[in-house]
Formats: structure tokens, sequence, C-alpha cells
């Protein structure tokens, strides 16, 4: 049960995270190896200033790159948390000995609840990533 929100929750994360790449990372990676190519060609820059150029056309991307992963680790960060806010609340009312009737009892009680952290994260999503859309769209916000 729990493995499978866990399934759940990174193909969510798997399709944001592909819907981006392809809106937006690739074509800013694109940009940037064009952008490099044309620091490169300068036969008069010299070796520094040539490194120099090809740093500042990978600044969006890595910005950008950036800016996902951040948001991406709230996201995980959230539902860990929730995650672990069930595991405690079942461990408190589980007590010291539980019969083997009440781990189950209580083993279904985290996977409910477990499953209404995934479901609520889930939820974000589509908000999370139409904000990411606009951000990235706007470029380099720093």
């Amino acid at each position: 049960m729990v493995e499978q929100q866990r399934q759940r929750i990174e193909q969510e994360m798997t399709k944001m995270i592909n819907a981006l790449d392809l809106q937006y990372l690739r074509k800013m990676q694109a940009k940037m190896h064009r952008c490099a190519a044309t620091c490169c060609e300068n036969q008069e820059s010299s070796l520094d200033r040539v490194q120099k150029c090809v740093d500042k056309c990978s600044g969006e991307l890595n910005w950008a790159q950036g800016y996902v992963q951040q948001e991406l680790e709230g996201l995980q960060n959230k539902l860990q948390r929730c995650v672990m806010d069930c595991n405690d609340e079942v461990r408190v009312k589980m007590g010291p000995n539980p019969s083997d009737s009440e781990v189950d009892k209580f083993t279904k009680i985290f996977e409910e609840c477990a499953t209404k952290c995934v479901d609520k994260q889930m939820s974000y999503i589509p908000s999370l990533l139409k904000r990411m859309k606009t951000d990235l769209s706007k470029g380099n916000l720093e």
C-alpha cells in the first residue's frame, strides 16, 4: 500500500518534470549550447574570456534547474513531514507491546494517513506546475 503511494507521487512528479523539461528546460539548454558555441568561435578572445562567456551562457539554465530542484524538494519535504506525523501518531497510540491484531489495525491507520498525505500533495501539483511554468517563462528571478 505505501509502495503504491510512493509510486503514485513519483509518477506525478516525473510527469511534471517532463512537462517542464519539454516546454522550458530543453529550450534553455539548446540556447545555452548555441551561446557557448558562439563564445568558442571567437578567435580573438582569451581562454579566460571564452570561459566567462560560456559560464554566462549557462546562467539561465543553471538557475532554472536549481529552481525546479528546489520546488521538487519542497514538495517531497512536505510529504515526508506529513508521513512522519502519521508515523508519530500511530506510535503514540500503539503503545509499547502491541498484539498482532493491534499492529495490523495501526498499520492500516498509518497507511490511510499516508495515503491522505499523498492525496494532499498531489492536489498541490497542478498549482505548483502552473506557478513554476510562470516563473520559468519569466526567466532568471535571482
